[in-house]
């Protein structure tokens, strides 16, 4: 009988020997998991557990978060309270101490960018307020790219063993996201001090990125839903000192920016808010693509 060769030997050995699991990744909302794709490539296995026409802040913490939770390797949250109402939960019930908070496993956004909206008093009566600040940090790609670099650390030193793969992936991103951002700020020149008005404070870093003039809110309150009386105020105000358009998020009930818009006779502009918010939003180089387009054509 002949023997086999080393070289077929060693072959057949590494066919029956398990691939090289993917890192198993829980991202909390769609653009967290969108990064981590980027970064990470085919050595990433990415569940995203919210939708992009989902509201953020208010989640179920269903049995299958629970489930997918239970197996990750690493949780990417925004924090800052954003998950506020549903993660604490969803990371207690899974029972999965490497990804508790305070481990390498958990890895908040917020962590890595400058907040702004940082309240100065606390009060519940007035809102939905966070005490880090508003939460709605990936309205800033400037903030995307922060993140970015400590992701990527994160990513290399949770699975040491492909820390190439992840630091070149993120060198071929940083390149092509800071191209991005100097076209994104070419294109949106026009809409520096441009005044709107803003469904839910959601927009902050945008607007500071770009320069809008956010005039007034629709909710009176950030999460309390709009009066008739509130919204006459806001038409009332916006005859003093005129505005170019509303805009909200792609998951807002549009009735009160539309009643707006019908009275006021401006636009009342849907923006993705998220990867997947619009149909031309599919990755974050398309969140900002269609975010810069969809503003610039409301001025118009």
């Amino acid at each position: 009988m002949k023997s086999i060769s080393p070289l077929i030997a060693a072959a057949l050995l590494a066919a029956t020997l398990p691939a090289h699991a993917a890192l198993k990744v829980f991202a909390t909302v769609p653009e967290w998991g969108a990064l981590a794709n980027e970064l990470g490539g085919d050595k990433v296995s990415v569940y995203t557990a919210t939708g992009p026409l989902q509201d953020p802040h208010h989640v179920e913490a269903k049995p299958s978060l629970i489930a997918r939770a239970r197996t990750a390797q690493l949780v990417i949250a925004t924090g800052a309270e954003l998950e506020v109402g549903w993660l604490p939960l969803v990371l207690q019930q899974a029972g999965n101490p490497n990804v508790a908070p305070g481990k390498p496993g958990y890895f908040e956004a917020a962590r890595f960018v400058t907040m702004l909206e940082i309240p100065t008093r606390l009060d519940r009566a007035e809102g939905d307020v966070h005490a880090a600040g508003n939460p709605h940090i990936q309205q800033d790609p400037h903030n995307i790219a922060r993140i970015a670099d400590a992701l990527a650390k994160r990513l290399a030193e949770i699975d040491p063993g492909n820390a190439a793969a992840y630091q070149a992936r993120y060198q071929s991103f940083s390149s092509r996201w800071n191209s991005a951002i100097a076209k994104w700020e070419k294109d949106a020149a026009p809409l520096k001090g441009v005044g709107v008005l803003v469904q839910h404070r959601a927009f902050p870093y945008l607007s500071h990125w770009l320069g809008l003039q956010e005039v007034a809110a629709l909710e009176p309150k950030p999460g309390i839903e709009p009066t008739s009386a509130h919204l006459s105020e806001v038409l009332a105000l916006i005859q003093r000192q005129p505005v170019k358009m509303v805009i909200r998020t792609a998951y807002s009930n549009g009735r009160p920016s539309e009643w707006l818009s019908s009275r006021a006779n401006i636009p009342a502009v849907v923006l993705p808010f998220t990867v997947g918010g619009t149909d031309k939003s599919k990755d974050l180089f398309g969140l900002f693509d269609d975010t810069v387009q969809r503003l610039l054509a409301g001025v118009k």
